[in-house]
Protein backbone atom coordinates (compact mmCIF):
# COMPACT_ATOMS: atom_id res chain seq x y z
CA UNK A 1 0.00 0.00 0.00
CA UNK A 2 1.38 3.52 -0.63
CA UNK A 3 1.14 5.37 2.42
CA UNK A 4 -1.64 7.70 1.81
CA UNK A 5 -4.93 8.22 3.19
CA UNK A 6 -6.69 10.88 3.23
CA UNK A 7 -10.26 12.53 4.70
CA UNK A 8 -12.63 14.48 3.37
CA UNK A 9 -15.48 16.47 3.83
CA UNK A 10 -18.58 16.35 1.63
CA UNK A 11 -20.82 18.87 0.34
CA UNK A 12 -23.87 18.35 -1.44
CA UNK A 13 -23.84 17.91 -4.29
CA UNK A 14 -20.30 15.93 -3.99
CA UNK A 15 -17.09 18.02 -5.00
CA UNK A 16 -15.36 15.46 -6.95
CA UNK A 17 -12.17 17.77 -6.87
CA UNK A 18 -11.56 16.39 -3.21
CA UNK A 19 -10.85 12.79 -4.31
CA UNK A 20 -8.05 11.54 -6.35
CA UNK A 21 -8.67 9.54 -10.12
CA UNK A 22 -6.19 6.76 -8.44
CA UNK A 23 -6.57 3.37 -7.11
CA UNK A 24 -7.94 2.78 -3.57
CA UNK A 25 -10.17 2.06 -0.33
CA UNK A 26 -13.14 4.24 0.16
CA UNK A 27 -14.72 4.28 3.75
CA UNK A 28 -18.24 6.26 4.14
CA UNK A 29 -18.84 7.60 7.38
CA UNK A 30 -22.18 9.13 9.16
CA UNK A 31 -22.28 12.42 11.07
CA UNK A 32 -20.98 10.61 14.00
CA UNK A 33 -18.27 9.52 12.14
CA UNK A 34 -19.33 5.76 12.10
CA UNK A 35 -18.52 3.11 9.35
CA UNK A 36 -21.05 2.97 7.06
CA UNK A 37 -19.75 0.77 4.05
CA UNK A 38 -16.22 -0.27 2.82
CA UNK A 39 -15.57 -0.67 -1.05
CA UNK A 40 -12.78 -0.31 -3.44
CA UNK A 41 -11.99 1.54 -6.67
CA UNK A 42 -9.61 1.20 -9.42
CA UNK A 43 -10.67 5.12 -9.63
CA UNK A 44 -11.63 6.66 -6.39
CA UNK A 45 -13.36 9.64 -7.92
CA UNK A 46 -15.45 8.27 -10.47
CA UNK A 47 -16.44 5.53 -8.05
CA UNK A 48 -17.39 7.61 -5.29
CA UNK A 49 -19.21 9.96 -7.66
CA UNK A 50 -21.51 7.21 -8.52
CA UNK A 51 -23.24 7.03 -5.46
CA UNK A 52 -24.75 10.89 -5.54
CA UNK A 53 -25.78 10.06 -9.15
CA UNK A 54 -29.51 10.86 -8.99
CA UNK A 55 -30.02 9.00 -12.77
CA UNK A 56 -28.42 5.83 -10.65
CA UNK A 57 -31.49 4.59 -8.99
CA UNK A 58 -30.73 1.53 -6.92
CA UNK A 59 -31.19 -0.03 -3.66
CA UNK A 60 -27.63 0.85 -2.55
CA UNK A 61 -27.63 4.50 -3.72
CA UNK A 62 -31.29 5.18 -2.35
CA UNK A 63 -30.20 3.91 1.17
CA UNK A 64 -26.95 5.18 1.27
CA UNK A 65 -26.43 8.20 -0.35
CA UNK A 66 -28.04 10.49 1.86
CA UNK A 67 -26.79 9.38 5.37
CA UNK A 68 -23.06 9.98 4.30
CA UNK A 69 -21.60 12.93 5.39
CA UNK A 70 -17.50 11.91 5.32
CA UNK A 71 -15.47 9.81 3.51
CA UNK A 72 -12.11 8.36 3.79
CA UNK A 73 -9.80 7.05 1.39
CA UNK A 74 -6.68 5.08 1.81
CA UNK A 75 -4.05 4.89 -1.95
CA UNK A 76 -3.19 1.67 -2.92
CA UNK A 77 -0.65 0.83 -5.67
CA UNK A 78 -2.73 -1.90 -6.99
CA UNK A 79 -6.47 -3.08 -7.52
CA UNK A 80 -5.23 -6.25 -5.82
CA UNK A 81 -3.99 -4.36 -3.22
CA UNK A 82 -6.99 -2.63 -2.64
CA UNK A 83 -9.00 -5.53 -2.64
CA UNK A 84 -6.74 -7.01 0.22
CA UNK A 85 -7.18 -4.09 2.66
CA UNK A 86 -10.93 -3.78 1.66
CA UNK A 87 -11.43 -7.38 2.67
CA UNK A 88 -9.32 -6.85 5.98
CA UNK A 89 -10.47 -3.79 6.41
CA UNK A 90 -14.45 -4.68 6.74
CA UNK A 91 -13.50 -8.31 8.47
CA UNK A 92 -12.44 -5.71 11.49
CA UNK A 93 -15.05 -3.04 11.13
CA UNK A 94 -18.26 -4.95 10.33
CA UNK A 95 -19.79 -2.34 8.20
CA UNK A 96 -23.29 -2.29 8.43
CA UNK A 97 -23.95 -1.69 4.72
CA UNK A 98 -21.27 -4.54 4.14
CA UNK A 99 -22.98 -6.81 6.20
CA UNK A 100 -26.38 -6.19 4.71
CA UNK A 101 -25.08 -6.39 1.06
CA UNK A 102 -22.95 -9.12 1.94
CA UNK A 103 -23.55 -11.94 -1.20
CA UNK A 104 -21.01 -14.36 -0.08
CA UNK A 105 -18.90 -13.30 -3.24
CA UNK A 106 -15.23 -14.17 -2.65
CA UNK A 107 -12.04 -13.55 -4.65
CA UNK A 108 -10.37 -16.91 -6.36
CA UNK A 109 -6.89 -17.99 -5.60
CA UNK A 110 -4.83 -19.96 -7.78
CA UNK A 111 -3.56 -23.06 -5.63
CA UNK A 112 -0.69 -25.51 -6.14
CA UNK A 113 -1.41 -28.66 -4.37
CA UNK A 114 1.43 -29.67 -2.78
CA UNK A 115 0.16 -32.01 -0.28
CA UNK A 116 -0.72 -34.07 -2.70
CA UNK A 117 1.78 -37.06 -4.32
CA UNK A 118 1.17 -35.72 -7.85
CA UNK A 119 -0.26 -31.91 -7.09
CA UNK A 120 -2.51 -29.98 -9.52
CA UNK A 121 -2.53 -26.26 -10.17
CA UNK A 122 -6.49 -25.25 -9.95
CA UNK A 123 -8.03 -22.35 -9.09
CA UNK A 124 -10.33 -22.09 -5.82
CA UNK A 125 -11.89 -20.20 -3.90
CA UNK A 126 -11.29 -21.33 -0.36
CA UNK A 127 -8.25 -20.62 1.37
CA UNK A 128 -7.16 -23.77 4.04
CA UNK A 129 -4.34 -24.25 6.13
CA UNK A 130 -3.02 -27.34 4.28
CA UNK A 131 0.43 -28.01 2.00
CA UNK A 132 -0.48 -26.29 -0.51
CA UNK A 133 0.85 -22.88 -2.06
CA UNK A 134 -1.63 -20.37 -2.80
CA UNK A 135 -1.52 -17.43 -5.05
CA UNK A 136 -3.90 -14.45 -5.32
CA UNK A 137 -6.24 -13.31 -4.86
CA UNK A 138 -7.37 -12.28 -8.25
CA UNK A 139 -9.99 -9.80 -9.07
CA UNK A 140 -10.00 -10.56 -12.70
CA UNK A 141 -9.63 -14.11 -12.46
CA UNK A 142 -10.13 -14.82 -16.18
CA UNK A 143 -6.91 -13.91 -17.61
CA UNK A 144 -5.54 -15.79 -15.19
CA UNK A 145 -7.12 -19.14 -16.15
CA UNK A 146 -6.43 -17.93 -19.91
CA UNK A 147 -2.96 -18.64 -18.90
CA UNK A 148 -3.19 -21.40 -16.98
CA UNK A 149 -4.67 -22.91 -20.46
CA UNK A 150 -1.43 -21.70 -22.18
CA UNK A 151 1.13 -23.12 -20.21
CA UNK A 152 -0.33 -26.23 -19.82
CA UNK A 153 -0.54 -26.41 -23.90
CA UNK A 154 2.52 -25.08 -24.19
CA UNK A 155 3.62 -28.15 -21.80
CA UNK A 156 5.79 -25.41 -19.27
CA UNK A 157 4.29 -27.15 -16.40
CA UNK A 158 2.41 -30.28 -17.65
CA UNK A 159 0.40 -31.21 -14.52
CA UNK A 160 -2.39 -33.63 -14.27
CA UNK A 161 -5.69 -31.52 -15.32
CA UNK A 162 -7.96 -34.19 -13.50
CA UNK A 163 -9.52 -34.09 -9.98
CA UNK A 164 -9.47 -37.61 -9.32
CA UNK A 165 -8.27 -38.64 -5.79
CA UNK A 166 -5.29 -41.07 -5.99
CA UNK A 167 -1.44 -41.42 -4.57
CA UNK A 168 1.37 -43.88 -5.02
CA UNK A 169 -0.64 -45.88 -2.03
CA UNK A 170 -3.87 -45.41 -3.33
CA UNK A 171 -3.91 -46.02 -7.29
CA UNK A 172 -6.46 -44.56 -9.93
CA UNK A 173 -9.19 -47.17 -11.01
CA UNK A 174 -7.73 -48.35 -14.60
CA UNK A 175 -11.14 -48.20 -16.16
CA UNK A 176 -10.71 -44.46 -15.37
CA UNK A 177 -7.43 -44.03 -16.97
CA UNK A 178 -8.80 -46.13 -19.78
CA UNK A 179 -11.42 -43.67 -20.59
CA UNK A 180 -9.28 -40.15 -19.76
CA UNK A 181 -8.83 -38.26 -23.12
CA UNK A 182 -6.04 -36.72 -21.82
CA UNK A 183 -4.17 -40.12 -21.15
CA UNK A 184 -4.56 -41.22 -24.62
CA UNK A 185 -3.53 -37.70 -26.47
CA UNK A 186 -0.57 -37.80 -23.91
CA UNK A 187 -1.04 -34.01 -23.12
CA UNK A 188 -0.47 -35.72 -19.44
CA UNK A 189 2.38 -36.98 -17.75
CA UNK A 190 -0.01 -39.55 -16.67
CA UNK A 191 1.47 -40.19 -13.16
CA UNK A 192 -2.08 -42.33 -12.36
CA UNK A 193 -0.59 -45.11 -14.72
CA UNK A 194 3.05 -45.02 -13.90
CA UNK A 195 4.06 -43.42 -16.88
CA UNK A 196 6.44 -40.67 -14.72
CA UNK A 197 7.75 -41.34 -11.30
CA UNK A 198 6.69 -39.07 -8.22
CA UNK A 199 10.58 -37.85 -8.20
CA UNK A 200 9.91 -36.34 -11.64
CA UNK A 201 6.64 -35.39 -11.76
CA UNK A 202 7.00 -32.98 -7.90
CA UNK A 203 10.28 -31.24 -10.15
CA UNK A 204 7.85 -29.99 -12.21
CA UNK A 205 5.35 -28.89 -9.41
CA UNK A 206 7.97 -27.12 -8.04
CA UNK A 207 8.91 -25.37 -11.07
CA UNK A 208 5.46 -24.40 -11.26
CA UNK A 209 5.60 -22.60 -7.76
CA UNK A 210 8.91 -20.97 -8.56
CA UNK A 211 7.23 -19.06 -11.69
CA UNK A 212 3.85 -17.98 -9.52
CA UNK A 213 6.27 -16.60 -7.10
CA UNK A 214 7.50 -14.11 -9.52
CA UNK A 215 10.05 -15.66 -11.74
CA UNK A 216 8.28 -15.30 -14.95
CA UNK A 217 10.19 -11.91 -16.47
CA UNK A 218 11.66 -13.96 -19.34
CA UNK A 219 8.00 -15.27 -20.52
CA UNK A 220 6.46 -11.69 -20.05
CA UNK A 221 9.33 -10.68 -22.72
CA UNK A 222 8.81 -13.96 -25.04
CA UNK A 223 5.16 -13.08 -24.65
CA UNK A 224 5.64 -9.43 -26.18
CA UNK A 225 8.07 -10.54 -28.74
CA UNK A 226 5.46 -13.14 -30.05
CA UNK A 227 2.81 -10.86 -29.78
CA UNK A 228 4.57 -8.49 -32.15
CA UNK A 229 5.03 -11.42 -34.48
CA UNK A 230 1.52 -12.77 -35.03
CA UNK A 231 0.28 -8.60 -35.42
CA UNK A 232 2.71 -8.47 -38.12
CA UNK A 233 1.74 -11.73 -39.68
CA UNK A 234 -1.79 -10.51 -39.39
CA UNK A 235 -2.60 -13.30 -36.85
CA UNK A 236 -4.62 -11.00 -34.22
CA UNK A 237 -6.26 -14.05 -32.62
CA UNK A 238 -2.89 -15.32 -31.36
CA UNK A 239 -2.01 -11.86 -30.77
CA UNK A 240 -4.85 -11.38 -28.57
CA UNK A 241 -4.24 -14.44 -26.63
CA UNK A 242 -0.41 -13.24 -26.03
CA UNK A 243 -1.62 -9.72 -24.86
CA UNK A 244 -4.32 -11.67 -22.40
CA UNK A 245 -1.55 -13.29 -21.35
CA UNK A 246 1.35 -10.57 -20.43
CA UNK A 247 -2.48 -9.22 -18.99
CA UNK A 248 -2.76 -11.87 -16.30
CA UNK A 249 1.53 -12.10 -15.95
CA UNK A 250 0.42 -8.49 -14.45
CA UNK A 251 -2.20 -9.25 -12.50
CA UNK A 252 0.28 -11.78 -10.91
CA UNK A 253 3.03 -9.24 -10.93
CA UNK A 254 1.15 -6.56 -9.08
CA UNK A 255 3.08 -5.16 -5.89
CA UNK A 256 1.36 -6.55 -2.47
CA UNK A 257 2.96 -5.16 0.44
CA UNK A 258 0.59 -6.96 3.08
CA UNK A 259 3.08 -6.63 6.11
CA UNK A 260 3.12 -2.91 6.06
CA UNK A 261 -0.89 -2.76 5.72
CA UNK A 262 -0.96 -4.75 9.05
CA UNK A 263 1.62 -3.18 10.45
CA UNK A 264 0.07 0.42 10.07
CA UNK A 265 -2.85 1.70 12.26
CA UNK A 266 -5.31 3.06 9.72
CA UNK A 267 -7.11 5.17 12.22
CA UNK A 268 -3.97 6.39 12.68
CA UNK A 269 -2.88 6.86 9.01
CA UNK A 270 -6.62 9.15 8.77
CA UNK A 271 -5.97 10.93 11.32
CA UNK A 272 -2.51 12.05 10.17
CA UNK A 273 -3.12 12.37 6.30
CA UNK A 274 -6.15 14.69 6.13
CA UNK A 275 -3.75 17.21 5.33
CA UNK A 276 -3.50 16.81 1.75
CA UNK A 277 -7.13 17.69 1.51
CA UNK A 278 -6.55 20.76 4.14
CA UNK A 279 -3.68 21.75 1.67
CA UNK A 280 -5.84 21.83 -1.17
CA UNK A 281 -8.63 23.83 0.64
CA UNK A 282 -5.89 25.98 2.20
CA UNK A 283 -4.17 26.84 -1.26
CA UNK A 284 -7.00 26.78 -3.70
CA UNK A 285 -5.77 23.87 -5.69
CA UNK A 286 -7.61 22.45 -8.55
CA UNK A 287 -7.20 18.92 -7.62
CA UNK A 288 -5.43 16.73 -4.12
CA UNK A 289 -1.97 17.73 -3.47
CA UNK A 290 -1.33 13.92 -2.92
CA UNK A 291 1.98 13.95 -5.09
CA UNK A 292 4.36 16.80 -3.76
CA UNK A 293 7.86 17.23 -4.48
CA UNK A 294 10.33 19.94 -2.66
CA UNK A 295 13.44 21.86 -3.50
CA UNK A 296 15.90 22.92 -0.77
CA UNK A 297 19.11 24.68 -1.56
CA UNK A 298 22.38 23.85 0.49
CA UNK A 299 25.64 25.66 1.05
CA UNK A 300 28.68 26.10 2.46
CA UNK A 301 30.32 29.76 2.42
CA UNK A 302 29.46 29.61 -1.22
CA UNK A 303 30.84 25.96 -1.92
CA UNK A 304 29.75 22.63 -3.17
CA UNK A 305 26.01 24.50 -3.46
CA UNK A 306 23.56 21.37 -3.78
CA UNK A 307 20.03 21.05 -4.39
CA UNK A 308 17.47 18.60 -2.53
CA UNK A 309 14.43 17.46 -3.82
CA UNK A 310 12.30 15.35 -1.47
CA UNK A 311 8.90 13.50 -2.32
CA UNK A 312 5.76 12.86 -0.29
CA UNK A 313 2.46 10.91 -1.69
CA UNK A 314 -0.61 10.68 0.63
CA UNK A 315 1.03 12.79 3.15
CA UNK A 316 3.94 10.42 3.64
CA UNK A 317 7.87 10.68 2.87
CA UNK A 318 7.97 8.30 -0.41
CA UNK A 319 11.72 8.02 -0.90
CA UNK A 320 12.03 6.48 -3.70
CA UNK A 321 11.66 10.12 -5.11
CA UNK A 322 14.59 11.78 -3.71
CA UNK A 323 16.57 13.34 -5.77
CA UNK A 324 19.64 15.34 -5.32
CA UNK A 325 21.41 17.80 -7.43
CA UNK A 326 25.18 19.13 -7.80
CA UNK A 327 24.70 23.13 -9.03
CA UNK A 328 26.98 23.60 -11.59
CA UNK A 329 26.45 26.16 -13.58
CA UNK A 330 26.15 28.91 -10.28
CA UNK A 331 28.86 30.60 -9.20
CA UNK A 332 29.23 31.71 -5.85
CA UNK A 333 26.18 32.10 -3.38
CA UNK A 334 22.74 32.39 -5.55
CA UNK A 335 19.87 30.45 -4.05
CA UNK A 336 18.05 32.31 -6.62
CA UNK A 337 19.58 30.36 -10.10
CA UNK A 338 20.68 27.38 -7.64
CA UNK A 339 16.84 27.47 -7.90
CA UNK A 340 16.50 27.70 -11.17
CA UNK A 341 18.72 24.97 -12.27
CA UNK A 342 17.42 22.23 -9.86
CA UNK A 343 14.11 23.06 -10.87
CA UNK A 344 14.64 23.29 -14.41
CA UNK A 345 16.66 20.07 -14.78
CA UNK A 346 14.39 17.85 -12.35
CA UNK A 347 11.34 18.47 -14.83
CA UNK A 348 12.82 18.72 -17.85
CA UNK A 349 13.94 15.43 -17.33
CA UNK A 350 10.21 14.48 -16.41
CA UNK A 351 9.63 15.98 -19.78
CA UNK A 352 11.67 14.17 -21.82
CA UNK A 353 10.72 10.28 -19.67
CA UNK A 354 7.27 11.40 -20.02
CA UNK A 355 7.00 10.57 -16.47
CA UNK A 356 3.73 11.94 -14.72
CA UNK A 357 4.25 15.22 -13.08
CA UNK A 358 3.59 16.21 -9.51
CA UNK A 359 0.29 17.84 -8.08
CA UNK A 360 2.59 20.69 -6.43
CA UNK A 361 5.70 21.49 -6.23
CA UNK A 362 6.49 23.25 -2.43
CA UNK A 363 9.75 25.73 -2.25
CA UNK A 364 11.46 26.38 0.51
CA UNK A 365 11.93 30.11 0.74
CA UNK A 366 10.21 33.09 -0.24
CA UNK A 367 9.21 35.27 -3.18
CA UNK A 368 12.91 35.31 -5.15
CA UNK A 369 13.25 31.78 -4.90
CA UNK A 370 9.59 31.30 -5.78
CA UNK A 371 9.91 33.36 -9.08
CA UNK A 372 13.19 31.42 -9.51
CA UNK A 373 11.35 28.18 -9.77
CA UNK A 374 8.61 29.75 -11.59
CA UNK A 375 10.68 30.73 -14.44
CA UNK A 376 12.02 27.29 -14.42
CA UNK A 377 8.98 26.00 -15.23
CA UNK A 378 7.92 28.96 -17.59
CA UNK A 379 10.91 27.78 -19.66
CA UNK A 380 9.92 24.38 -20.18
CA UNK A 381 5.94 25.31 -20.84
CA UNK A 382 5.51 23.05 -18.10
CA UNK A 383 2.35 24.06 -15.86
CA UNK A 384 2.21 22.68 -12.14
CA UNK A 385 1.28 24.44 -8.87
CA UNK A 386 3.88 26.09 -6.90
CA UNK A 387 3.99 27.27 -3.40
CA UNK A 388 7.09 28.47 -1.21
CA UNK A 389 7.22 28.41 2.86
CA UNK A 390 9.42 31.40 4.30
CA UNK A 391 10.96 30.50 7.32
CA UNK A 392 10.68 33.80 9.10
CA UNK A 393 6.81 33.33 10.02
CA UNK A 394 5.95 30.00 8.23
CA UNK A 395 3.82 32.59 5.40
CA UNK A 396 3.37 30.99 1.73
CA UNK A 397 3.46 32.31 -1.70
CA UNK A 398 2.00 31.53 -4.43
CA UNK A 399 2.76 32.71 -8.04
CA UNK A 400 1.05 35.91 -8.71
CA UNK A 401 -0.61 36.35 -5.56
CA UNK A 402 1.09 39.74 -3.92
CA UNK A 403 0.34 38.66 -0.18
CA UNK A 404 1.42 35.64 1.38
CA UNK A 405 -0.97 33.35 2.84
CA UNK A 406 -0.62 32.75 6.93
CA UNK A 407 -1.88 29.07 7.85
CA UNK A 408 -3.33 28.76 11.47
CA UNK A 409 -0.05 26.63 13.90
CA UNK A 410 -1.16 23.50 13.92
CA UNK A 411 -3.22 23.12 11.49
CA UNK A 412 -3.02 19.96 9.11
CA UNK A 413 -1.91 22.14 6.23
CA UNK A 414 0.99 23.90 7.65
CA UNK A 415 2.10 20.41 9.51
CA UNK A 416 2.59 18.99 5.94
CA UNK A 417 4.26 21.85 4.49
CA UNK A 418 6.66 22.06 7.48
CA UNK A 419 7.45 18.39 7.16
CA UNK A 420 8.29 18.45 3.59
CA UNK A 421 10.35 21.65 4.07
CA UNK A 422 11.79 20.20 7.29
CA UNK A 423 12.81 16.90 4.98
CA UNK A 424 14.21 18.15 2.16
CA UNK A 425 16.25 20.29 4.14
CA UNK A 426 17.68 17.45 5.89
CA UNK A 427 18.27 15.22 3.26
CA UNK A 428 19.74 18.52 1.63
CA UNK A 429 22.53 18.92 4.38
CA UNK A 430 23.07 15.26 4.74
CA UNK A 431 24.38 15.47 1.42
CA UNK A 432 26.40 18.37 1.70
CA UNK A 433 28.58 16.59 4.86
CA UNK A 434 28.90 14.00 2.82
CA UNK A 435 30.72 16.11 0.06
CA UNK A 436 32.62 17.88 2.78
CA UNK A 437 34.01 14.55 4.59
CA UNK A 438 34.55 13.39 0.78
CA UNK A 439 36.40 16.35 -0.05
CA UNK A 440 38.54 16.81 3.31
CA UNK A 441 39.65 13.07 2.76
CA UNK A 442 40.53 13.44 -0.63
CA UNK A 443 42.47 16.66 0.37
Amino acid sequence: MEPGTHETELEKPLDRRHLPHKTGVYIMRDTGGDILYIGKAIDLAKRVAQYFNPNKEDVKNQTLAPLIRRIDYILCESEREALLLERRLINENQPFFNVMWKDGKTYPYLKLSLGEDFPRLFTTRRKTRDEGLYFGPFPKVGPVRGLLRYLWRRRMFPLRPCAFDFSQEKPLDPRKIKACLYYHTRECPAPCAGKITKADYRAIAERAGLFFRGRYKDLKSEFERDMKAASAALDYEKAAQLRDNILALGLMGERVRVRAVEADDVGGHLAATCSVTDLQKALGLAVPPVHIECFDISHFQGHQTVASMTCFIGGRPHRDHYRRFNIRDVAGIDDFKSMHEAVYRRYRRLQAEKARLPDLVLIDGGKGQLGAAAQALGELKVKIPLASLAKRIEEVFLPGRPESIVLPIGSPALTLLQRLRDEAHRFGVTYHRLLRAKNLFEG
